[in-house]
């Protein structure tokens, strides 16, 4: 899969926003940002994962091989082949997991993994 790199015009003056932002706040509520900020990275859906990494719906679209507004429908559905989510997922530089959770544990199912 081809690698994206995407350049990110106004970031830095955020981030530099941000961190003053940040130095004004008390050691606990960097604390409290930060688990509430590891608790919303855990779970969103895939357009906000993409917009999360950067990355414009006319950008994947390129990687994958398709018309934008065919990733947009990608980003609305609730069902999909596994297939359709591991190619978006590695096109943004990532890698598909399924998980199955238990309450004695976790399994990784790997009968996906050759999925094309």
């Amino acid at each position: 899969m081809d690698s994206i790199h995407v350049g990110s015009k106004g970031f830095n003056k955020m981030s530099k926003n941000f961190e003053k932002l940040r130095q004004k706040m008390s050691p606990q509520a960097r604390k409290q940002a930060s688990l509430k900020t590891q608790e919303l990275i855990q779970a969103m859906p895939l357009q906000e994962l993409r917009q999360a990494r950067h990355l414009s719906q006319e950008c994947l679209a390129k990687v994958l091989s398709t018309k934008q507004a065919n990733l947009s429908r990608i980003e609305r559905r609730t069902d999909m082949y596994i297939s359709t989510l591991r190619s978006y997922i590695e096109a943004m530089g990532g890698e598909l997991d399924i998980i199955a959770r238990f309450a004695d544990g976790e399994v990784r199912i790997n009968q996906f993994r050759d999925i094309e």
